[in-house]
């Protein structure tokens, strides 16, 4: 008799589709991103991007970290400082966010 099937190609499946699952290391997502990784340390030190850190304490970053990364980077490549970079994505972000809790708002209030 074969053992039961286990959950576990499902579990990777769920991984791979996850955007937020940290599946990429500093070194990785730094080839990634055409950056250093000294350059995303200090995203994680303007708090613009927190990484996940593995068990032996290595920071480790998801699809959606690296599209903010990515952000990040092209506006610090036309000249904005970081600071103001990290600034104008964190109201990016804030922006989008309001404009869908009100689109929810306003589907709810439609009902």
């Amino acid at each position: 008799m074969s053992p039961e099937p286990r959950d576990e190609p499902r579990d990777i499946d769920d991984k791979f589709d996850d955007e937020d699952y940290p599946a990429y290391s500093m070194g990785r997502a730094a080839e990634m991103l055409g950056t250093t990784p000294e350059f995303l340390r200090s995203l994680d030190r303007t708090k613009v991007i927190t990484p996940l850190r593995s068990s032996g304490g290595h920071r480790r970053y998801s699809r959606y970290q690296l599209r903010i990364a990515s952000r990040v980077r092209e506006l610090v490549d036309s000249g904005t400082s970081l600071d103001a970079a990290c600034r104008i994505i964190i109201l990016e972000d804030q922006l989008e966010e309001a404009q869908r809790v009100n689109a929810e708002m306003r589907a709810d209030h439609d009902l």
